[in-house]
C-alpha cells in the first residue's frame, strides 16, 4: 500500500510538470555529463591553450549532448513497452505516457538536424565524428544492445568517439594509449552497470533486457577483473609513453582510488547502475576526480 501510494504521487506530481521540463527529463539531461569527456584533449593541452579552442570544445560538448539526447528519445521510443517492466525506467515522460511518442520523435528530428549541421560548420571531420557517434548508437538501439558483448562494446566505442571529437574541434591528437585508456574505463563502467541490472532486475530483466539472459555474475565479475586491471596498467603506460612529461605518473594514486572506490560502492553498496549519478552522490570518488583533474592542470601546464 505504501509502494503504491508513493507511486502515484510520482504519477501525480509528473502531471504538473511543464513540458519543456518533461522534454529535458527525457532528453536525460542529467546524463550530459558523460560528454565532459570531450574536454579531455582540451585538458591535456592547457600548456598551449587558446580561447578559440575552450569555445570550440564547448560547441562540441553542446553537440555531443544534443546528439545523445536524441539517440535518448529514439531508445526510450522502440523500448517504451519494455520501459513499463522497470522500477524506474517506467517513469520516463514516454513510457509513462506523459510525453506523445510520435511528438517527441518529431522533436528529436528537429534537434538532430540543427546538432548535426552545426557540428559540420565547426568542422568537417568533427561533423563525420557525430554522424558516426549517431549511427553507432541508432545500431544499438536497434540491434546490437540485444547481442551479448557487443552491447558493452558498442558502449565503449561511444566513449572513445566523444575523446576523438573533443581532440577535432581543437586540432589536437590524442594518443592511442590515452584512447585505450577511455575504451578499458568505458567499458568497465558497463561491465558494471550490467552487473547492477543483473542484481536489481533478477528474472523480470530479462523482459526488460533480452541480452542480460546471457550474462552471468561469475562471467560478468571475470570481465571486471580484466577490465579492470587493463584499465590500471594502461593509464600507466600512457603517463611514461605518451611523448607528454614523466610527471603525470603522480596522477596514477588517484586513477587507483577512483577505481577501488567505484568498486567499493558496486560490490559493497549495491551500486553501478547509474555512473553519473554515482559521480555526484558519493563525495569521496568525486573529490578524487575533481583532484585528479586540477593535479594533471598543474602538472602540464608547470613541467611542459
Amino acid at each position: 500500500m505504501l509502494g503504491q501510494t508513493v507511486s502515484t504521487r510520482k504519477e501525480e506530481a509528473g502531471k504538473d510538470k511543464s513540458i519543456i521540463i518533461l522534454y529535458l527529463e527525457e532528453m536525460r539531461w542529467r546524463q550530459w555529463t558523460k560528454n565532459v569527456l570531450v574536454f579531455a584533449a582540451f585538458i591535456f593541452s592547457i600548456n598551449k591553450v587558446e580561447i578559440s579552442m575552450l569555445f570550440n570544445s564547448i560547441f562540441g560538448f553542446i553537440c555531443f549532448c544534443l546528439v545523445s539526447s536524441c539517440v535518448y528519445i529514439l531508445n526510450d521510443y522502440l523500448d517504451r513497452e519494455s520501459d513499463k517492466l522497470h522500477p524506474k525506467k517506467k517513469n520516463r515522460p514516454i513510457a509513462s505516457g506523459q510525453i506523445n511518442p510520435q511528438q517527441a520523435i518529431f522533436v528529436a528530428v528537429l534537434i538532430l538536424l540543427g546538432a548535426i549541421s552545426f557540428s559540420f560548420y565547426i568542422d568537417a571531420l568533427f561533423g563525420f565524428v557525430i554522424v558516426s557517434y549517431l549511427a553507432l548508437n541508432i545500431a544499438y538501439s536497434l540491434k546490437l544492445k540485444h547481442i551479448v558483448i557487443l552491447d558493452i562494446m558498442t558502449i565503449a566505442s561511444g566513449f572513445v568517439l566523444r575523446a576523438i571529437g573533443g581532440a577535432l574541434v581543437i586540432k589536437v591528437v590524442l594518443t592511442p594509449w590515452f584512447l585505450i585508456c577511455i575504451m578499458l574505463l568505458a567499458l568497465f563502467l558497463a561491465v558494471n552497470k550490467r552487473r547492477h541490472e543483473l542484481l536489481l532486475l533478477e528474472e523480470g530483466g530479462l523482459q526488460h533486457r533480452k541480452v542480460l539472459i546471457n550474462y552471468s555474475l561469475p562471467l560478468i565479475d571475470q570481465m571486471n577483473n580484466i577490465v579492470t586491471s587493463s584499465t590500471i596498467v594502461s593509464y600507466a603506460l600512457f603517463t611514461f609513453t605518451s611523448g607528454r612529461t614523466i610527471h603525470l605518473m603522480w596522477t596514477i594514486p588517484f586513477v587507483l582510488y577512483g577505481i577501488f572506490r567505484y568498486l567499493f560502492l558496486i560490490y559493497m553498496k549495491n551500486e553501478g547502475g547509474a555512473p553519473d549519478k554515482i559521480l555526484f552522490k558519493d563525495k569521496p570518488l568525486l573529490a578524487a576526480v575533481v583532484l585528479y583533474a586540477f593535479v594533471t592542470l598543474i602538472i602540464l601546464y608547470a613541467f611542459e
